[in-house]
């Protein structure tokens, strides 16, 4: 990933990086295959940069990490959730403007 600031999600880590964190989390369920999810790669980095300090920004591959999205029911991707204090707050099925996602996080910080 280009971002430094993009974290890469998995099944073991998520309960201590996403439902543990004291910040907002936004978390990108995506796959290789997937067009569409290569389209919001680079609206996730901008993302990441943005909030970097502030809110966790990252990508978690279904093919590799599939307990967790089986968990949270991801039946199509992209799918991306944001967390805050260990529960999901917004669900968004397809792609978002940037806009749209950073306004998700700002109201939670």
């Amino acid at each position: 990933m280009a971002s430094d600031a993009t974290m890469t999600f998995t099944d073991d880590a998520f309960d201590t990086e996403v439902l543990q964190s004291d910040q907002p989390v936004l978390v990108d369920f995506w796959a290789e295959w997937c067009g569409p999810c290569k389209m919001l790669t680079p609206t996730i980095e901008a993302l990441a940069d943005d909030f970097a300090g502030r809110a966790k920004v990252g990508k978690m591959n279904i093919d590799d990490h599939r307990n967790v999205a089986t968990q949270h029911q991801i039946m199509s991707i992209p799918t991306v959730l944001l967390f805050n204090k260990g529960e999901v707050v917004k669900k968004y099925v397809g792609i978002l403007t940037k806009e749209e996602y950073a306004a998700a996080i700002d109201e939670l910080l």
